[in-house]
C-alpha cells in the first residue's frame, strides 16, 4: 500500500492543497461539533480545510462519490458507534481509488485502541487519540506547510515509515505503527467559537460546548475517563450564547456532561438566557437532578415554557446497581426535583433509562421502568447498555458475563442477570414506548391507561405481544392504523371500556392536528355541520367535536380513576393556531350543550 505525504500548498499542476473534514451524522437534522472545532483551531491552515456533512441514511456509495470528486489531499473522519461500519466501508473503496491519499480518523470509536484500528483497517493511515483539536492543527500545518514531523505530534498514531515505530499484528505486510505521547488538555478559552453563517444551520440543531470532563466515574461512560474538568469563561460563553439568540437559532443542544455539576455556574447561564430571551431558541441541558438546589428549582418555574429543555440520566433506581457503575444519585432528591419542575409545566424532562447494567436482572429492571414511567415525563428514553471500547465496564464486561454484539453499537444481549430472551422481552417494551407515550401522539389515552393499566411495564409488554402476534411489526403503520391496533388489544382485554378509548383516541387525533380521513368509529360531521360553521372561524385551523367524557388536560400528569359518561356532551374546540409550547398540542376549549346551542342560535339569527 502507498500512503503519500504532501508538503506542498499546491502540487504540480497549480492545484490547491485540501483537507476535507469529514462527518456522518445519524440524522440530517443533526450537526457535526467535532469537524467545526478541528477547522476553527487550525486557523493558520484554514484555507485549505474544507468541511462535509452527511448521514448514515445516505448510500455508502454516493457519499463515496461525492467525497472523489471533492479531490482531497488528506482525508479525515469523525468516528462514532452510529457511523463506524460506514467510514470504514468509504475509506476503504477511497484508498483503493486513490492510495496517495492519507486517510486520519478521530472520535471515541478509534481514541482508545488506536493500534488496533489501524491494524483492523488497512486503509486508514493514522489515528487522532482524544482531545483532537491541537493534534489535528499541527497535521494540517504538516501537510500544508511542511512543518515538523509525524513524530513530534503529540495525540496520534500512524502508519511509520521503514525502521519507524513498533510492529503491531501477525500480518508481516502491516506498515509499522508509531504511537507519539498523550497531548495536554486544553484551555476551554483557546477554542475559537467555531459558528460564524448560521444559514447552513437552519432546521438543525447546534451543539455547544462549554466544559469538558466530567467529576462522575460511571464505569459505563467514556465521559468519566476525562477527570481534568475544565470550563469556558462565562463572559465567553455569554457572548456565544447571545450569537445564538440573536440568530435565532431554534436549538442549541449543550454537550457538557453534567451541566450542573457547578452550581453556581449553571444558575448563571440560565440567568442569562432568561435575560436574552427572544421566544424563538431552545436550549437543552444534561443535569444530575439531585444537584438542583432552592434557587435554581425557583429560577427553572419562572423561564418562558419551551426555553429550556432538560435531560435528567436516571439509569436504574437499583441501589445495588447504581453502586457497581461508580454512579452517585438520591433517587429521592431527583423524584422531588422532576415533580417540581414539572409543576411549572415550562419545560420539557427527558428521563434515561438503561437496561443491561450489572445486578440488574428482569423483575428488578421492570421496578426501575415502572419507577420512573411513575414520575411522567415528557419522554422516558429506555436504552440498552452499549459496552464501549475503553471504558471501566468493558474493561469489566467478563466478569459480569456480559456479551455484547461484535459491531457498532456495541449493545449488550445478555448479563449473568439478563437472558437474551428477557433482553428481547424488554425490547418489545420499548418498542411500545416509543409508539405510544414518547412520541407524544397518544397523550390522553395513555393517560387514562395508567389508571386501567398501574403496571406500565407489563401493559406496553402485553401490547408488544399482541403486535408480535398480529404480525404487525416491521410495518410502517399510520396514526389511525396505531389507534385500531391498540383498540383491537384493548378490546381483547377487556380492562377499559371500549367506547371511552375510542373517544380518546379520537382526542388525540384531533389534539395533535386536524384530520383529513376521519376514524370508524367517529360521530358522522354532518350531525354537527351547523356547531363546526359557528364555532370555526378557520375551517383549516381549527375543529369542532363532541365528547361523552371529560378528558385531562395537558398539566394533569396522572389520574387515579377513568372518568365518567356525562349525561349532556362537551364540545371541544381545537385552536392549531395556538399549540402548547412543550407538547405541541392545539389548544382547547371546552363548551356546554347549552353554550353551543345558544351560539348556534344567534349565528342563524344573523343570517
Amino acid at each position: 500500500m502507498l500512503y503519500f505525504q504532501p508538503k506542498s500548498v499546491t502540487d504540480d499542476r497549480g492545484r490547491r492543497m485540501k483537507i476535507l473534514l469529514t462527518a456522518i451524522n445519524a440524522k440530517f437534522i443533526h450537526s457535526n461539533l467535532a469537524v467545526y472545532s478541528l477547522r476553527s483551531f487550525a486557523k493558520e491552515c484554514r484555507q485549505w480545510i474544507e468541511v462535509a456533512e452527511y448521514t448514515i441514511n445516505q448510500q455508502s456509495g454516493a457519499v463515496l462519490r461525492e467525497i472523489y470528486r471533492k479531490m482531497p489531499d488528506v482525508l479525515c473522519f469523525s468516528c462514532y458507534i452510529w457511523n463506524y461500519e460506514m467510514v470504514r466501508e468509504i475509506a476503504a473503496d477511497f484508498h483503493k481509488l486513490r492510495p496517495d491519499v492519507p486517510i486520519w480518523v478521530g472520535g471515541p470509536e478509534v481514541s482508545f485502541e488506536a493500534e488496533g484500528t489501524l491494524a483492523q483497517n488497512p486503509a486508514f493511515f493514522g489515528v487522532m487519540m482524544g482531545e483532537g483539536e491541537a493534534s489535528f492543527a499541527k497535521l494540517a500545518r504538516h501537510y500544508c506547510l511542511g512543518e515538523g514531523s509525524l513524530s513530534e505530534i503529540s495525540g496520534i498514531s500512524y502508519r511509520g515509515s521503514d525502521g519507524e515505530g513498533g510492529f503491531f499484528g501477525t500480518d508481516e505486510g502491516m506498515r509499522r505503527i508509531c504511537r507519539t505521547a498523550a497531548g495536554e488538555p486544553l484551555p476551554m478559552d483557546s477554542i475559537p467559537f467555531c459558528y460564524e453563517d448560521m444559514a447552513d444551520y437552519k432546521h438543525r440543531i447546534v451543539y455547544y460546548e462549554s466544559s469538558r470532563g466530567c467529576p462522575f466515574s460511571c464505569s459505563y461512560c467514556l465521559s468519566s475517563i476525562d477527570k481534568r474538568l475544565r470550563f469556558r469563561s462565562l463572559g465567553l460563553v455569554r457572548k456565544e450564547l447571545s450569537f445564538f439568540i440573536e440568530k435565532e437559532v431554534a436549538q442549541v443542544k449543550f454537550v457538557d456532561r453534567t451541566f450542573n455539576c457547578d452550581r453556581r455556574r449553571a444558575l448563571a447561564i440560565w440567568q442569562f438566557i432568561q435575560e436574552q430571551d427572544r421566544g424563538k431558541t431552545n436550549f437543552h441541558f444534561e443535569i444530575a437532578a439531585d444537584l438542583l438546589g432552592e434557587e435554581e428549582l425557583l429560577l427553572l418555574s419562572t423561564l418562558r415554557p419551551g426555553l429550556v429543555q432538560l435531560e435528567i440520566g436516571v439509569q436504574s433506581t437499583n441501589p445495588e446497581t447504581l453502586a457497581e457503575i461508580r454512579r452517585t444519585m438520591d433517587m429521592p432528591k431527583v423524584a422531588s426535583a422532576v415533580r417540581r419542575i414539572q409543576a411549572a409545566h415550562n419545560i420539557h424532562v427527558h428521563l434515561d433509562l438503561i437496561a443491561g447494567l450489572p445486578f440488574e436482572g428482569y423483575g428488578r429492571f421492570a421496578e426501575s421502568f415502572r419507577d420512573i414511567y411513575a414520575l411522567q415525563p415528557n419522554q422516558l428514553q429506555l436504552g440498552f447498555l452499549k459496552v464501549l471500547k475503553g471504558s471501566y465496564l468493558y474493561k469489566r464486561h467478563k466478569e459480569y458475563g456480559i456479551l455484547f454484539q461484535e459491531k457498532p453499537p456495541y449493545e449488550v444481549l445478555r448479563t449473568d442477570w439478563l437472558s437474551f430472551e428477557e433482553m428481547d422481552a424488554i425490547k418489545l417494551v420499548e418498542e411500545m414506548l416509543e409508539v405510544y407515550y414518547n412520541s407524544g401522539q397518544f397523550e390522553v389515552t395513555m393517560k387514562l391507561l395508567g389508571a386501567v393499566y398501574p403496571d406500565a411495564f407489563s401493559f406496553f409488554l402485553a401490547l408488544g405481544r399482541h403486535y408480535e402476534n398480529g404480525g404487525y411489526f416491521g410495518r410502517s403503520h399510520s396514526r389511525m392504523r396505531r389507534c385500531e391496533i391498540l383498540l383491537e388489544f384493548l378490546t381483547e382485554d377487556g380492562a377499559a371500556p371500549r367506547d371511552l378509548m375510542e373517544e380518546a383516541l379520537l382526542y388525540d387525533l384531533y389534539y395533535r392536528e386536524n384530520m383529513k380521513s376521519r376514524p370508524s368509529w367517529a360521530r358522522d360531521l354532518a350531525a354537527f355541520a351547523n356547531v363546526a360553521k359557528a364555532f370555526c372561524v378557520s375551517k383549516s385551523q381549527m375543529h369542532m367535536e363532541p365528547f361523552s367524557y371529560h378528558f385531562p388536560k395537558t398539566g394533569e400528569r396522572a389520574l387515579m380513576r377513568l372518568p365518567e359518561k356525562q349525561s349532556e356532551l362537551a364540545y371541544v374546540l381545537f385552536d392549531y393556531r395556538e399549540r402548547d409550547a412543550l407538547t405541541h398540542q392545539a389548544k382547547v376549549t371546552e363548551f356546554t350543550e347549552r353554550e353551543v346551542r345558544v351560539r348556534c342560535e344567534n349565528v342563524q339569527k344573523k343570517f
